[in-house]
């Protein structure tokens, strides 16, 4: 299995965690936003918005840029390429083994079928 830089991953999945920080990365997805009005759209001080988006930022999910007193937070260049393939290598071995299960299940259950008659 391909090893991948775990403090990347360790910085993308803690910043993923949050409730919040998901929606703003929605939100960013859709236009780039200050941090007033982030903390207004989720209903939160401007200093618990910062902290958010500091997490995002050291992750490199989030990029912001102060201009004048207003700084705005962009989507970040960073994606989640190598994440998403983590994921998939697990989605494809959960599914094999359902898979697999799913087999013996009707294994059974034609046995089963088999002896009632």
């Amino acid at each position: 299995m391909v090893q991948y830089r775990q403090a990347g991953f360790d910085a993308s999945f803690g910043a993923l965690s949050d409730a919040t920080r998901r929606g703003v990365l929605e939100q960013l997805g859709r236009a780039d936003a200050s941090i007033t009005a982030l903390a207004e759209r989720f209903q939160m001080t401007l200093t618990g918005m910062k902290k958010h988006v500091s997490v995002l930022e050291k992750a490199g999910l989030v990029s912001t840029e102060k201009v004048g007193r207003v700084r705005t937070c962009r989507l970040g260049l960073r994606g989640l390429a190598e994440e998403a393939a983590w994921i998939e290598s697990y989605r494809q071995l959960w599914a094999a083994r359902f898979n697999e299960l799913d087999i013996v299940v009707e294994e059974l259950k034609r046995k089963e079928s088999a002896d009632e008659r």
